[in-house]
């Protein structure tokens, strides 16, 4: 027997703030529509397409060391370097920017500095392994 992820949490200052920024940031995120969540909410959460869930938990102390864990992102429509654009426009901050023209990733923070990367996209990778078997 194994086991599937159900949910990941990520600790929050503002669960609500971070539920309403990360469902910009991954568009078939969607709030709960059971319960939506509520400024001052203790816990909110954002429902994936797959059954997984993004859920924000509220604690007391500030982000003050790196992530143990976290979050990459593949942009299934826009090449890498938009989806980076697109997501700093909505409130990131670069933290470590490790792309070259035709690798690597970027490592991103959020508005409560949790860091996440964002790697290159779905047709990006397809176009190089097209041309590795070329």
């Amino acid at each position: 027997m194994t086991s599937r992820a159900a949910n990941f949490c990520i600790d929050a200052a503002d669960p609500y703030a971070q539920t309403l920024w990360w469902a910009k940031v991954l568009g078939d995120y969607q709030l709960e529509s059971d319960d939506p969540p509520q400024p001052g909410d203790k816990e909110a959460g954002l429902a994936g397409p797959d059954n997984t869930y993004l859920i924000f938990l509220k604690v007391p102390e500030r982000k003050t060391v790196k992530n143990r864990m976290h979050i990459c992102l593949r942009s299934t429509d826009l090449t890498r370097d938009e989806e980076v654009d697109r997501i700093l426009a909505l409130g990131a901050t670069m933290y470590d920017d490790r792309r070259k023209p035709d690798s690597g990733w970027a490592v991103l923070a959020d508005p409560e500095g949790n860091e996440f990367c964002v790697l290159m996209s779905d047709g990006e990778v397809a176009a190089r392994r097209a041309a590795a078997t070329q």
